[in-house]
């Protein structure tokens, strides 16, 4: 008997050492968890401004990390919200964390830029801005991109048309149809490249060809007020909206009308909303934040968002402009 209380105590103790190590090692894959939505207020700094105590705009975003083997093993133990993304998509080409994270940064310098770029414009500033192209940010792997296109390239021509913001790619890819090929002129490095891509079908709507990527604005810009962001470590391109909201609130518009107003989505020089990912997390995050509106990119974007919303009143928007003329007239009771 002390012998079988021996040998079941070592295989007690070998089963919790092997859990423990299931949770903590980490697998290959990523995990997308929800984040808290947050108050933008004191991390944006605009010259001049004067920051309203009612209300307030937030922006959303969410955690990247390595899945934990018992996660990748048993799927209820995964945080709730959160989303499995394969190595290979998150991270092409074997790019590490400590890149990927590099990458992050230069977009949201980018994103800061021209949301300052959008807003101001909006108020009457001079702003000089120059539209450099079409900037990728990210590519699905299991498309023709994949193959030919880098991240970090700038899309100069499209099918022969120049291109210098990605509402005029877009315009260019809703001529095709699923399957048919694009030529892209693009610049890599100090390179000009010409590649083929191959169309596929829009996840939401078959009748549409995407390309499958993500895509930025790239520009020369010079603005004539000082306007500081700093989120801290937090990356990526999508916070480029509610960058641009908070500006004009801190400068004197009432958007918020006393409301918690929450917003994703990366912006154009033209003020275009550009799609996002990690659209569910970030619903998620804005609905426990218990803020009053969640405004999103519109289509596909706005869809997903809409599942996971409940009570969350999720506004879609094309572009900025067209945000701040719900935002005016949203009948809010906050």
């Amino acid at each position: 008997m002390a012998r079988l209380s021996g040998a079941a105590l070592v295989l007690g103790l070998l089963g919790v050492v092997t859990a423990f190590l299931l949770w903590w090692l980490p697998a290959d894959d990523y995990l997308f968890v929800p984040d808290r939505a947050k108050p933008l207020a004191g991390k944006v700094e605009v010259e001049g401004g004067r920051p309203s105590a009612d209300g307030g705009v937030y922006y959303v975003d969410l955690y990247v990390r390595r899945i934990r083997r018992l996660e990748q093993l048993l799927p209820f133990t995964r945080p709730e919200g959160s989303t499995k993304v394969s190595a290979e998509v998150l991270a092409p080409n074997d790019e590490t964390d400590e890149e990927r994270r590099r990458q992050n940064a230069e977009d949201m310098e980018r994103s800061e830029e021209v949301a300052s770029a959008v807003a101001l414009r909006q108020l009457g500033y001079d702003v000089t801005a120059k539209p450099n192209g079409v900037i990728v940010t990210s590519i699905s792997p299991d498309v023709r991109a994949a193959r030919v296109l880098e991240v970090n390239d700038v899309i100069l021509l499209a099918g022969g048309t120049p291109v210098r913001t990605p509402q005029q790619l877009r315009a260019e890819i809703e001529k095709l149809e699923p399957g048919d090929e694009l030529e892209l002129r693009v610049r890599r490095g100090s390179e000009t490249v010409d590649v083929v891509v191959r169309t596929v079908a829009n996840p939401q709507d078959d009748s549409r060809a995407v390309v499958g990527i993500l895509i930025e604005q790239d520009a020369d810009i010079e603005l004539p007020i000082d306007v500081d962001i700093d989120l801290g470590r937090v990356g990526g391109p999508s916070a480029g909206l509610p960058f641009a909201l908070e500006i004009v609130r801190q400068l004197g518009d009432d958007i918020t009308g006393g409301c918690r107003i929450a917003a994703t989505g990366a912006l154009a020089l033209d003020g275009t909303v550009i799609p996002i990912g990690g659209v569910r997390q970030k619903t998620i995050g804005a609905r426990r934040a218990d803020v009053d509106f969640f405004l999103v990119p519109a289509e596909q974007n706005a869809a997903e968002a809409q599942r996971y919303a409940d009570d969350l009143r999720v506004i879609p928007v094309e572009t900025f402009q067209q945000a701040l003329r719900k935002l005016a007239t949203e009948d809010k009771n906050c």
